[in-house]
């Protein structure tokens, strides 16, 4: 198979070398490659093309979104293989849902909020998937999803199906209550317990996040950075105070974290 080199490639350019790797005389590492054996660089991709985003940093960004295209053309064409669909049937495809769900947009719908947007984007997925309650779009949302995120958008579908958190109160009460349950199972040492009760108050605080309006994935890798930062406060704290942290007693780290800490 023949190459063309370019100044300037494009798409469906990036398809041909995909096509090229996989070729009988192609690369012995891509040519044996499955959906299964790539889906985790899949992921891995599309994290660091979230960490440019998070970087602000839109040369990093711009290489991170080439990597996640080609992801995208690399599924495409395994199945182009397979005679199943190509690149652009899956264009295709996302090109009609996204006309079908923007009826305010290419049809006569009103929405002037990105409130009715949502509604009307819901209503429009669950006719389209032939869900008839809100519990089948609970199923329809990803399992693969980080359980934080897909706990959000589960909370989501629960408050536009009824079941909705009134008050900051009764979101901590719910959250607290999940806590007590926990600290009573501790104190009763029901250690089988322990991994769903602490799911449950996960979940709880999730709600509390949701009703804030804040994002409970973001706060929790927010908060990462900011443990990581307090942490090497903390071994600089203990390296001017002449303290070997790793052999020193809980009393100790924590007198020197509450020093940190003010």
């Amino acid at each position: 198979m023949g190459f063309q080199f370019k100044e300037q490639y494009n798409v469906y350019d990036l398809a041909d070398i995909v096509k090229r790797l996989r070729a009988p005389d192609g690369c012995p590492w891509d040519k044996v490659q499955t959906h299964q054996t790539i889906r985790s660089d899949f992921i891995e991709e599309v994290y660091e093309a979230v960490e440019a985003i998070d970087e602000n940093d839109t040369e990093h960004l711009r290489e991170e979104l080439g990597d996640v295209l080609l992801q995208v053309v690399f599924h495409c064409v395994l199945e182009e293989e397979q005679n199943s669909f190509t690149l652009d049937d899956a264009a295709d495809d996302v090109c009609k849902k996204m006309i079908l769900r923007h009826p305010h947009v290419f049809g006569d719908v009103k929405a002037d909020t990105p409130d009715e947007v949502l509604k009307n984007w819901d209503e429009i997925k669950m006719q389209s998937k032939s869900q008839t309650g809100t519990g089948e779009a609970m199923e329809s949302v990803s399992k693969a999803l980080p359980s934080l995120m897909r706990s959000k958008k589960l909370w989501k579908k629960a408050d536009r199906g009824g079941l909705r958190l009134d008050s900051a109160e009764q979101a901590i009460e719910l959250a607290q209550s999940r806590l007590d349950e926990l600290k009573r199972l501790i104190s009763e040492s029901k250690t089988e317990e322990y991994d769903k009760k602490i799911g449950e108050l996960l979940f709880s605080i999730s709600g509390l996040s949701g009703f804030l309006k804040t994002d409970c994935e973001k706060s929790l890798y927010d908060a990462c950075d900011n443990f990581i930062a307090q942490f090497k406060r903390l071994e600089a704290l203990a390296d001017e105070k002449g303290i070997d942290i790793q052999k020193s007693d809980s009393e100790a780290i924590k007198s020197l974290w509450n020093e940190i800490s003010k």
